[in-house]
């Protein structure tokens, strides 16, 4: 059993808006430090920044915008907490404490993101899918449900009707959608907003993809300030996620479907 949400879901915005602002952090720092929390909803877009550098705030407008549409851009942009930011003023170490999982994708998991994908390659608006075994569930907004249903028969498509769905109809806020992101890696830290030196992005893809490469749960525990992960130093690990995230494109393409 698992859940799928598209780019255009209003809680991916807010993720995808976060995101954009993490890289916007990258281009003037290669290790910035930098948290961000994204609301959004009925014209209005609320953001709070805790970050170690400093970002136009036109910059951060232009980039809310383009995600979201014309949207009341309300940014608040504070320094980075002293003490947190001396845990990494010598050299890069785990930003969080935190545990972790990794678990490998399961047949049904895989499939259930493929149609996700393949429908918003078609309708490029919110829309979100279950699957269940035999059981299918597909929302997809600015559908029509006659089209839908010759591609999936047996599918439930639109229970209550056609909708139009997106941040007019419901708010978004960042990092809501993780069983989406993770499927069953999910645990208490939220991947997006974030900049490697945080556990709650680095170790959990690191966990993740040592998941898919061995096929075995992987479950890591981490203390801030710890050097090593896994046996091997956090430097390594951050490495290993930001050949990720530039991979995918950045921080904003890793918010549109997160891991899976």
């Amino acid at each position: 059993m698992f859940e799928k949400v598209n780019p255009q879901h209003p809680d991916k915005i807010a993720d995808r808006i976060a995101g954009a602002i993490v890289d916007l952090a990258y281009k003037e720092n290669k290790n910035p430090r930098i948290a961000v929390e994204v609301l959004i909803g009925h014209g209005k877009c609320h953001i709070i920044a805790e970050s170690s550098v400093y970002l136009d705030k036109k910059d951060v407008i232009k980039a809310a915008r383009r995600i979201a549409g014309r949207v009341y851009v309300d940014y608040v942009e504070v320094p980075q907490d002293l003490h947190l930011a001396d845990n990494q003023s010598e050299k890069i170490r785990c930003g969080d404490n935190g545990i972790f999982k990794g678990v490998p994708l399961t047949k049904e998991q895989k499939n259930l993101s493929e149609i996700a994908r393949t429908i918003y390659a078609n309708y490029h608006s919110d829309g979100k899918y279950i699957i269940d075994e035999d059981k299918l569930i597909i929302c997809q907004s600015k559908a029509k449900n006659n089209v839908l249903y010759k591609k999936y028969p047996k599918a439930i498509i639109n229970p209550l009707g056609e909708w139009t769905g997106g941040t007019d109809v419901d708010t978004g806020a960042t990092n809501r959608k993780l069983g989406s992101d993770m499927a069953d890696s999910v645990t208490g830290g939220g991947l997006h907003g974030k900049d490697l030196s945080k556990a709650d992005v680095s170790v959990n893809i690191y966990c993740f993809l040592k998941a898919q490469a061995t096929n075995q749960v992987v479950e890591i525990s981490c203390a801030i300030g710890d050097e090593y992960i896994d046996n091997r130093p956090y430097e390594e690990v951050v490495e290993i996620a930001r050949d990720f995230i530039n991979g995918l494109g950045g921080f904003e393409k890793f918010a549109e479907w997160g891991l899976v």
